[in-house]
Protein backbone atom coordinates (compact mmCIF):
# COMPACT_ATOMS: atom_id res chain seq x y z
CA UNK A 1 0.00 0.00 0.00
CA UNK A 2 1.23 3.09 -0.74
CA UNK A 3 1.83 5.69 2.16
CA UNK A 4 0.53 9.70 1.56
CA UNK A 5 2.74 12.60 2.31
CA UNK A 6 2.27 14.03 5.66
CA UNK A 7 -0.88 16.29 6.31
CA UNK A 8 0.05 17.85 9.36
CA UNK A 9 3.42 18.79 10.95
CA UNK A 10 5.08 16.04 13.13
CA UNK A 11 3.87 16.59 16.40
CA UNK A 12 2.01 14.07 18.39
CA UNK A 13 -0.79 16.36 19.48
CA UNK A 14 -1.98 17.62 16.33
CA UNK A 15 -1.58 14.35 14.76
CA UNK A 16 -3.70 13.15 17.26
CA UNK A 17 -5.86 15.59 16.43
CA UNK A 18 -6.00 15.57 12.92
CA UNK A 19 -6.82 11.35 13.45
CA UNK A 20 -9.21 12.30 15.99
CA UNK A 21 -10.80 15.09 12.96
CA UNK A 22 -10.33 12.54 10.27
CA UNK A 23 -12.11 9.31 12.09
CA UNK A 24 -15.58 11.55 12.90
CA UNK A 25 -15.65 13.95 9.87
CA UNK A 26 -18.15 11.27 8.03
CA UNK A 27 -21.00 9.00 9.84
CA UNK A 28 -21.02 5.81 8.69
CA UNK A 29 -22.90 5.24 6.13
CA UNK A 30 -24.02 1.98 4.05
CA UNK A 31 -23.36 3.99 0.86
CA UNK A 32 -20.07 4.36 1.64
CA UNK A 33 -19.38 0.66 2.99
CA UNK A 34 -21.05 -0.40 -0.13
CA UNK A 35 -19.01 1.66 -2.94
CA UNK A 36 -15.80 0.51 -1.30
CA UNK A 37 -16.73 -2.62 -1.55
CA UNK A 38 -17.86 -2.79 -5.05
CA UNK A 39 -14.88 -0.81 -5.73
CA UNK A 40 -12.68 -3.49 -4.71
CA UNK A 41 -14.47 -5.97 -6.03
CA UNK A 42 -13.98 -4.41 -9.45
CA UNK A 43 -10.42 -3.67 -9.02
CA UNK A 44 -9.97 -7.94 -8.29
CA UNK A 45 -12.04 -8.81 -11.36
CA UNK A 46 -9.83 -6.79 -13.54
CA UNK A 47 -6.47 -7.82 -12.00
CA UNK A 48 -5.72 -3.98 -10.63
CA UNK A 49 -2.84 -4.46 -7.78
CA UNK A 50 -3.19 -2.39 -4.49
CA UNK A 51 -0.87 -0.06 -5.28
CA UNK A 52 -3.04 1.20 -8.09
CA UNK A 53 -5.87 1.29 -5.89
CA UNK A 54 -4.93 3.96 -3.56
CA UNK A 55 -4.25 6.46 -4.63
CA UNK A 56 -6.51 5.76 -7.49
CA UNK A 57 -5.85 7.27 -11.01
CA UNK A 58 -9.40 8.84 -13.30
CA UNK A 59 -8.83 5.86 -15.74
CA UNK A 60 -9.79 3.28 -12.61
CA UNK A 61 -12.70 5.34 -11.14
CA UNK A 62 -13.69 6.58 -14.22
CA UNK A 63 -13.67 2.60 -15.75
CA UNK A 64 -15.35 1.63 -12.20
CA UNK A 65 -18.43 3.61 -12.70
CA UNK A 66 -18.92 2.67 -16.27
CA UNK A 67 -18.86 -1.09 -14.81
CA UNK A 68 -21.21 -0.28 -12.16
CA UNK A 69 -23.79 1.69 -14.20
CA UNK A 70 -23.94 -1.12 -17.02
CA UNK A 71 -26.72 -3.78 -17.54
CA UNK A 72 -24.31 -6.52 -19.33
CA UNK A 73 -27.48 -8.28 -21.26
CA UNK A 74 -27.38 -4.98 -23.66
CA UNK A 75 -23.75 -5.73 -24.90
CA UNK A 76 -23.01 -7.70 -27.57
CA UNK A 77 -19.51 -8.93 -26.51
CA UNK A 78 -18.88 -12.22 -26.53
CA UNK A 79 -16.68 -11.71 -23.24
CA UNK A 80 -18.98 -10.40 -21.26
CA UNK A 81 -20.54 -13.60 -20.15
CA UNK A 82 -16.96 -13.94 -18.17
CA UNK A 83 -17.10 -11.20 -16.34
CA UNK A 84 -19.17 -10.37 -12.97
CA UNK A 85 -21.93 -7.46 -13.26
CA UNK A 86 -24.12 -6.70 -10.80
CA UNK A 87 -25.34 -3.07 -11.75
CA UNK A 88 -27.11 -0.36 -9.70
CA UNK A 89 -28.35 3.01 -10.85
CA UNK A 90 -26.61 6.39 -12.19
CA UNK A 91 -27.87 7.82 -8.79
CA UNK A 92 -25.96 4.99 -6.70
CA UNK A 93 -22.78 4.64 -9.05
CA UNK A 94 -22.01 8.67 -7.70
CA UNK A 95 -22.50 7.84 -4.17
CA UNK A 96 -20.20 5.18 -4.66
CA UNK A 97 -18.10 7.71 -5.99
CA UNK A 98 -18.17 10.20 -2.90
CA UNK A 99 -17.46 7.08 -1.54
CA UNK A 100 -13.93 6.59 -2.88
CA UNK A 101 -13.46 10.53 -2.83
CA UNK A 102 -13.93 10.63 0.97
CA UNK A 103 -12.08 7.06 1.50
CA UNK A 104 -8.72 8.41 -0.10
CA UNK A 105 -9.11 12.45 1.82
CA UNK A 106 -9.41 9.88 5.47
CA UNK A 107 -5.99 8.08 4.17
CA UNK A 108 -4.22 11.35 3.63
CA UNK A 109 -4.58 11.42 0.05
CA UNK A 110 -5.93 14.59 -1.84
CA UNK A 111 -8.99 14.26 -3.49
CA UNK A 112 -8.45 11.71 -6.57
CA UNK A 113 -10.91 13.73 -8.69
CA UNK A 114 -11.37 17.00 -9.54
CA UNK A 115 -14.68 19.13 -10.57
CA UNK A 116 -14.29 18.90 -14.34
CA UNK A 117 -13.03 15.14 -13.78
CA UNK A 118 -16.60 14.53 -12.65
CA UNK A 119 -18.34 16.39 -15.52
CA UNK A 120 -16.14 13.99 -17.36
CA UNK A 121 -17.51 10.74 -15.58
CA UNK A 122 -20.94 12.05 -15.78
CA UNK A 123 -21.45 12.70 -19.26
CA UNK A 124 -21.27 8.88 -20.35
CA UNK A 125 -23.21 8.33 -16.79
CA UNK A 126 -26.00 9.66 -18.24
CA UNK A 127 -25.52 8.36 -21.22
CA UNK A 128 -25.66 4.90 -19.64
CA UNK A 129 -28.62 6.03 -17.88
CA UNK A 130 -30.51 6.82 -21.26
CA UNK A 131 -29.94 3.24 -22.56
CA UNK A 132 -30.56 1.40 -19.16
CA UNK A 133 -33.45 3.62 -17.83
CA UNK A 134 -33.09 4.03 -14.09
CA UNK A 135 -32.38 1.17 -12.28
CA UNK A 136 -32.57 0.42 -8.82
CA UNK A 137 -30.98 -2.44 -6.57
CA UNK A 138 -30.78 -5.98 -8.50
CA UNK A 139 -33.86 -7.53 -7.73
CA UNK A 140 -33.26 -9.84 -4.18
CA UNK A 141 -35.06 -13.40 -4.19
CA UNK A 142 -37.10 -13.50 -1.09
CA UNK A 143 -36.52 -16.01 2.26
CA UNK A 144 -39.63 -18.32 2.26
CA UNK A 145 -41.03 -20.42 4.82
CA UNK A 146 -39.86 -23.50 2.78
CA UNK A 147 -36.56 -21.92 2.76
CA UNK A 148 -36.27 -21.46 6.30
CA UNK A 149 -37.22 -25.12 7.26
CA UNK A 150 -34.80 -26.37 5.31
CA UNK A 151 -32.64 -24.09 6.82
CA UNK A 152 -33.33 -25.36 10.26
CA UNK A 153 -33.22 -28.57 9.75
CA UNK A 154 -29.37 -28.76 8.23
CA UNK A 155 -28.34 -26.55 11.56
CA UNK A 156 -27.04 -28.20 14.75
CA UNK A 157 -28.89 -25.77 16.92
CA UNK A 158 -26.83 -26.74 19.85
CA UNK A 159 -23.66 -25.87 18.56
CA UNK A 160 -23.47 -21.85 19.46
CA UNK A 161 -22.34 -20.83 15.62
CA UNK A 162 -25.61 -22.26 14.07
CA UNK A 163 -27.65 -21.23 17.15
CA UNK A 164 -26.73 -17.92 16.01
CA UNK A 165 -27.15 -18.05 12.45
CA UNK A 166 -30.48 -19.46 13.07
CA UNK A 167 -31.48 -16.28 15.35
CA UNK A 168 -30.22 -14.52 12.89
CA UNK A 169 -31.90 -15.62 10.26
CA UNK A 170 -35.94 -16.15 12.12
CA UNK A 171 -35.29 -12.39 13.68
CA UNK A 172 -34.40 -11.27 10.17
CA UNK A 173 -37.25 -12.68 8.69
CA UNK A 174 -40.36 -12.47 11.07
CA UNK A 175 -38.74 -8.94 12.08
CA UNK A 176 -38.29 -7.69 8.71
CA UNK A 177 -34.62 -6.09 9.54
CA UNK A 178 -31.86 -5.22 7.46
CA UNK A 179 -28.82 -8.18 7.74
CA UNK A 180 -26.67 -5.59 8.55
CA UNK A 181 -28.45 -5.46 11.71
CA UNK A 182 -28.02 -8.52 12.67
CA UNK A 183 -24.45 -8.74 12.11
CA UNK A 184 -21.12 -7.17 11.59
CA UNK A 185 -19.03 -6.79 8.57
CA UNK A 186 -15.96 -7.89 10.80
CA UNK A 187 -14.73 -9.27 14.27
CA UNK A 188 -13.59 -6.08 15.32
CA UNK A 189 -15.93 -3.81 14.04
CA UNK A 190 -18.45 -4.78 17.17
CA UNK A 191 -19.36 -1.33 19.00
CA UNK A 192 -22.17 -1.91 21.25
CA UNK A 193 -23.32 1.97 20.24
CA UNK A 194 -23.84 0.63 17.02
CA UNK A 195 -24.68 -3.13 17.23
CA UNK A 196 -27.30 -4.89 18.86
CA UNK A 197 -26.17 -6.28 22.67
CA UNK A 198 -28.26 -9.06 24.72
CA UNK A 199 -29.27 -6.11 26.84
CA UNK A 200 -30.96 -4.49 23.76
CA UNK A 201 -33.53 -7.63 23.72
CA UNK A 202 -36.08 -7.66 26.24
CA UNK A 203 -38.96 -10.21 26.13
CA UNK A 204 -42.26 -9.61 27.04
CA UNK A 205 -45.87 -10.28 26.96
CA UNK A 206 -48.82 -8.36 25.21
CA UNK A 207 -52.31 -7.37 26.80
CA UNK A 208 -53.55 -10.96 25.23
CA UNK A 209 -50.67 -13.01 27.05
CA UNK A 210 -48.39 -13.95 24.13
CA UNK A 211 -44.83 -13.11 24.29
CA UNK A 212 -42.64 -10.60 22.30
CA UNK A 213 -39.16 -9.91 21.81
CA UNK A 214 -37.89 -6.13 21.17
CA UNK A 215 -34.86 -5.46 20.16
CA UNK A 216 -33.58 -1.86 20.52
CA UNK A 217 -31.46 -1.06 17.53
CA UNK A 218 -29.09 1.63 19.32
CA UNK A 219 -28.37 3.11 15.19
CA UNK A 220 -30.15 2.44 12.04
CA UNK A 221 -30.18 3.48 8.61
CA UNK A 222 -33.15 5.26 8.89
CA UNK A 223 -32.41 7.01 12.13
CA UNK A 224 -31.13 9.93 12.99
CA UNK A 225 -27.65 9.54 15.35
CA UNK A 226 -27.96 8.41 18.72
CA UNK A 227 -32.12 7.41 18.06
CA UNK A 228 -32.84 4.17 18.85
CA UNK A 229 -34.90 1.96 16.77
CA UNK A 230 -37.52 -0.34 18.02
CA UNK A 231 -37.85 -4.24 16.50
CA UNK A 232 -40.77 -6.64 17.26
CA UNK A 233 -40.31 -9.80 16.54
CA UNK A 234 -43.61 -11.84 17.88
CA UNK A 235 -44.49 -15.70 18.51
CA UNK A 236 -45.06 -17.96 16.09
CA UNK A 237 -47.39 -20.87 16.27
CA UNK A 238 -44.93 -23.14 14.34
CA UNK A 239 -42.72 -23.51 17.32
CA UNK A 240 -39.74 -24.74 15.18
CA UNK A 241 -40.00 -21.39 13.22
CA UNK A 242 -40.44 -19.17 15.87
CA UNK A 243 -37.87 -16.54 16.76
CA UNK A 244 -38.81 -16.03 20.37
CA UNK A 245 -37.60 -19.72 20.76
CA UNK A 246 -34.54 -19.37 18.48
CA UNK A 247 -33.50 -16.48 20.82
CA UNK A 248 -33.95 -18.71 23.98
CA UNK A 249 -32.38 -21.18 22.37
CA UNK A 250 -29.58 -18.88 21.80
CA UNK A 251 -29.15 -17.75 25.40
CA UNK A 252 -28.65 -20.94 26.79
CA UNK A 253 -26.42 -22.77 23.90
CA UNK A 254 -24.30 -19.27 24.33
CA UNK A 255 -24.19 -17.87 27.92
CA UNK A 256 -22.43 -14.10 27.44
CA UNK A 257 -22.70 -10.80 29.16
CA UNK A 258 -24.69 -8.19 29.03
CA UNK A 259 -22.68 -5.78 27.01
CA UNK A 260 -22.11 -8.55 24.69
CA UNK A 261 -22.86 -8.75 21.01
CA UNK A 262 -26.83 -10.23 20.83
CA UNK A 263 -26.10 -12.34 17.96
CA UNK A 264 -22.75 -14.28 19.32
CA UNK A 265 -21.28 -17.64 19.39
CA UNK A 266 -18.58 -19.15 21.52
CA UNK A 267 -15.22 -19.84 19.74
CA UNK A 268 -13.08 -23.16 20.51
CA UNK A 269 -11.34 -21.14 23.12
CA UNK A 270 -14.93 -20.26 24.67
CA UNK A 271 -14.37 -16.59 23.72
CA UNK A 272 -17.53 -14.98 22.46
CA UNK A 273 -17.20 -13.40 18.85
CA UNK A 274 -19.83 -11.12 16.99
CA UNK A 275 -21.14 -12.95 14.17
CA UNK A 276 -19.74 -11.59 10.65
CA UNK A 277 -21.98 -11.40 7.94
CA UNK A 278 -20.21 -12.81 5.36
CA UNK A 279 -19.53 -16.47 7.33
CA UNK A 280 -23.29 -15.83 8.43
CA UNK A 281 -24.75 -15.68 4.47
CA UNK A 282 -21.87 -18.31 3.44
CA UNK A 283 -23.30 -20.46 5.76
CA UNK A 284 -26.90 -19.96 4.91
CA UNK A 285 -26.09 -20.05 1.27
CA UNK A 286 -24.16 -23.40 1.18
CA UNK A 287 -27.40 -25.02 2.88
CA UNK A 288 -29.99 -22.70 0.03
CA UNK A 289 -27.82 -23.69 -2.81
CA UNK A 290 -27.75 -27.06 -2.23
CA UNK A 291 -31.56 -27.30 -2.01
CA UNK A 292 -31.88 -25.82 -5.40
CA UNK A 293 -32.71 -21.98 -4.18
CA UNK A 294 -29.54 -20.06 -5.35
CA UNK A 295 -28.36 -17.26 -4.29
CA UNK A 296 -29.93 -15.81 -1.18
CA UNK A 297 -28.78 -12.09 0.13
CA UNK A 298 -29.18 -10.12 3.34
CA UNK A 299 -31.87 -8.31 2.17
CA UNK A 300 -33.67 -11.41 1.34
CA UNK A 301 -35.16 -12.13 5.01
CA UNK A 302 -36.47 -8.69 5.03
CA UNK A 303 -38.24 -8.83 1.52
CA UNK A 304 -39.08 -11.90 2.49
CA UNK A 305 -40.35 -11.30 5.70
CA UNK A 306 -42.69 -8.43 4.05
CA UNK A 307 -43.57 -10.49 1.22
CA UNK A 308 -45.39 -13.32 3.83
CA UNK A 309 -47.16 -10.79 5.57
CA UNK A 310 -48.52 -9.76 2.66
CA UNK A 311 -50.12 -13.13 1.46
CA UNK A 312 -51.60 -13.05 4.97
CA UNK A 313 -53.77 -9.90 3.89
CA UNK A 314 -51.45 -7.91 6.92
CA UNK A 315 -52.53 -4.15 6.81
CA UNK A 316 -49.91 -2.27 4.36
CA UNK A 317 -49.64 -0.14 7.42
CA UNK A 318 -49.09 -2.79 10.02
CA UNK A 319 -45.98 -4.10 7.57
CA UNK A 320 -44.99 -0.43 7.16
CA UNK A 321 -44.48 0.52 10.53
CA UNK A 322 -43.26 -3.00 11.64
CA UNK A 323 -40.49 -2.51 9.03
CA UNK A 324 -39.95 0.58 9.64
CA UNK A 325 -40.23 1.72 6.37
CA UNK A 326 -40.37 5.67 5.79
CA UNK A 327 -42.95 5.30 3.40
CA UNK A 328 -45.05 2.13 1.54
CA UNK A 329 -42.18 1.16 -0.57
CA UNK A 330 -44.62 -0.79 -2.89
CA UNK A 331 -42.03 -2.38 -4.66
CA UNK A 332 -40.77 -3.97 -2.03
CA UNK A 333 -44.04 -6.03 -1.72
CA UNK A 334 -43.96 -6.60 -6.00
CA UNK A 335 -41.26 -7.82 -6.31
CA UNK A 336 -42.46 -10.76 -4.55
CA UNK A 337 -46.29 -10.54 -5.15
CA UNK A 338 -45.62 -13.56 -7.65
CA UNK A 339 -45.20 -15.68 -5.32
CA UNK A 340 -48.80 -14.77 -3.80
CA UNK A 341 -50.58 -13.95 -6.59
CA UNK A 342 -53.18 -16.70 -6.70
CA UNK A 343 -54.05 -15.86 -3.20
CA UNK A 344 -55.70 -12.83 -4.56
CA UNK A 345 -56.53 -13.08 -7.86
CA UNK A 346 -56.80 -17.13 -8.95
CA UNK A 347 -59.55 -19.13 -9.85
CA UNK A 348 -62.23 -16.10 -9.73
CA UNK A 349 -63.77 -17.02 -13.11
CA UNK A 350 -65.28 -20.14 -11.47
CA UNK A 351 -67.32 -18.94 -8.57
CA UNK A 352 -69.11 -16.38 -11.53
Amino acid sequence: MNTPPPAVIDDPVIQAIASLASRNSLRDTSNYGAGLRKFHIFCDIFSIPESARLPASFQLIHSFALWAATDPESLSMSSVPTIPFEPVSVTTVRKYLSAIQAWHIVQGWQEPLSPSDHQRIDWPLRGLQNTFGKRSRPIRPPITLPMLRTLKQSLNIADSFDACIWAMASCAFWGMMRFGEVSVKTRADFSGLKHLKRSDAILGVDIDGRGYARLDLPSAKTAPTGEIQSVFVTTQSTSNLCPIEALRNLARVCTAKASDPLFSWRDKQGNVRPMVKDKALGKINSVLQAAGWGTTFGHSFRIGGASFYLSQKIDLEIIRIAGRWKSLAYETYIRAFELIANRHMGNIAVHQ
